[in-house]
C-alpha cells in the first residue's frame, strides 16, 4: 500500500534510516560489549535491556525501510482542492459542539496532531477523504460519533 510523502518528509526519512543505521546501530554495540564485560550474561540486567533495546531499533529500521520502499512523492501543486485529499486542508464544523476545527491531511509519518496535521488513515482522515465543501459527514470515533460538515477546503492552509 502505498505511502504518499512530500519531498521534505521523504528525505527526512531517509536521515532517519541513516541516523539509525549508523549512529544508534553503534551506540547500542557498543552497550551490548560493554555489558558482556560485565561477566556472567545469565543475570546481567545491562546485557539484557541492550538486547531489548536492539531487538527494538531493529525493528523500527524495518519499519522505516517498509515506508521507505512504499513511498510516493506528491507533488503539491498537483493537489486538486475541490475534494479532501492528502495534503488538503480542511475547515469544518462540528455540528454538535458548535466548534470549528482546521486539519492538514497528512500521510502517517508526517502526522503531527498537536500541529493540526492529521494522518489521512485516522478515523477523521478517512472520513474527509473525498468530501467536498458543504458536504456532511459522520465518523465514528472511540469517544462516539463526529458530525462534521465541511466549510472549506485549500491546499495553502497551515501545512
Amino acid at each position: 500500500m502505498p505511502v504518499y510523502l512530500t519531498e521534505k518528509a521523504l528525505e527526512k526519512l531517509k536521515k532517519d534510516i541513516h541516523h539509525a543505521r549508523t549512529v544508534e546501530r553503534k551506540r547500542i554495540s557498543n552497550e551490548i560489549a560493554e555489558a558482556r564485560a560485565h561477566g556472567d550474561l545469565s543475570e546481567n540486567a545491562e546485557y539484557d535491556a541492550a538486547k531489548e533495546a536492539q531487538g527494538k531499533l531493529e525493528a523500527h529500521i524495518a519499519q522505516m525501510e517498509n515506508t521507505l520502499a512504499e513511498a510516493r512523492v506528491i507533488d503539491e501543486d498537483d493537489v486538486d482542492a475541490s475534494t479532501a485529499r492528502i495534503l488538503s486542508t480542511v475547515r469544518y464544523l462540528n455540528s454538535k459542539t458548535g466548534s470549528e476545527k482546521l486539519v492538514t491531511l497528512v500521510s502517517a509519518p508526517e502526522a503531527d496532531v498537536s500541529q493540526g496535521r492529521i494522518p489521512v488513515t485516522s478515523p477523521i482522515g478517512k472520513g474527509l477523504l473525498g468530501k467536498a465543501v458543504g458536504d456532511e459527514v459522520i465518523i465514528e470515533v472511540p469517544a462516539g460519533e463526529l458530525h462534521l460538515k465541511i466549510l472549506e477546503i485549500t491546499r495553502d492552509g497551515h501545512g
